[in-house]
């Protein structure tokens, strides 16, 4: 999808214009692949998060609406979605939902998602529609509704939906599978990056790159990490996700893996990536200061 700015867009976030109140962080979760543990990571990382202190919103930008789902959000509850938001119907606030996890909440998906594009096409602000929703929300926002991390999961394509997420977000986090094709794709992503950062939004950056479905004892999940370390550098986060069968497990019975078993290797991982999260945020707003 090209990437083009309107004229009369201000292409700052609004966090950056005067008069405006703090917004909260926002890391998109893309990859243009599919299978790569992109829902897997903004449920566990939005899960661990909130169990570390931090107030935590996931707005699913999936039609598939898998973290909705995996978060025990049935589609019959979902009155409000973004869907909603996006096309302008609701504010973001009605679709908000409160998970089982506190401190954590959802925006949920529908598949009525799929439709989106068409459905605003030709409207100017396009590209806009979720940064506005987030920050018209961050504006009123108080107690348990005023959030220091949104984290949003986005689709496996790089369509209007993942457009919309990055000009709204500070940080890119990739998740990226450890297998033979690994890096195939992420020059494409990385370009979307730049491409959204020149024309729409002069904030966002890669927030970093985090390595999925590790198995330490494939030779060939190995030469991955290392490829892709020597390749990307200080981009990859030191944390490594394993292959875990309790992650997979997880959803399936609505939970988060944290919320499923907190001692399998797959929790105790994105625990310990939040923790590199908050440690890698530090350092992003001292830069921007």
């Amino acid at each position: 999808m090209s990437v083009s700015a309107s004229n009369h867009l201000d292409p700052r976030p609004a966090a950056s214009r005067g008069g405006s109140a703090p917004m909260p962080r926002v890391l998109v979760v893309a990859n243009q692949k599919g299978g790569v543990g992109k829902t897997t990571t903004a449920i566990n990382l939005g899960t661990a998060l909130a169990a570390i202190g931090e107030s935590v919103l996931i707005v699913d930008l999936d039609p598939q609406g898998n973290a909705s789902t995996g978060l025990g959000v049935e589609r019959k509850d979902r009155r409000v979605s973004t869907y909603d938001v996006l096309v302008g119907e609701a504010p973001l606030g009605d679709a908000i939902i409160e998970t089982a996890i506190p401190r954590l909440h959802l925006a949920a998906s529908t598949l009525d998602l799929l439709g989106l594009e068409l459905e605003i096409a030709n409207e100017r602000d396009r590209t806009f529609r979720l940064r506005n929703a987030i920050a018209a929300h961050a504006a009123q926002a108080t107690g348990k509704f005023a959030y220091s991390y949104v984290l949003v999961d986005c689709p496996p394509s790089l369509n209007l939906l993942t457009i919309n997420a990055m000009s709204a977000a500070h940080g890119v986090l990739v998740p990226l599978q450890c297998e033979f094709f690994a890096l195939e794709g992420l020059s494409q992503l990385l370009q979307t990056v730049d491409q959204v950062k020149q024309a729409l939004n002069a904030e966002l950056a890669i927030h970093g790159i985090v390595l999925t479905m590790y198995d330490a004892r494939n030779n060939l999940a190995n030469q991955v990490v290392a490829d892709v370390r020597e390749t990307m550098g200080d981009t990859v986060y030191e944390t490594v996700i394993p292959r875990n069968v309790r992650l997979s497990e997880a959803p399936s019975y609505g939970k988060p893996a944290l919320l499923y078993d907190i001692r399998c290797s797959g929790s105790q991982a994105y625990l310990r990536l939040a923790s590199e999260i908050i440690q890698r945020e530090k350092r992003f707003r001292a830069v921007a200061a």
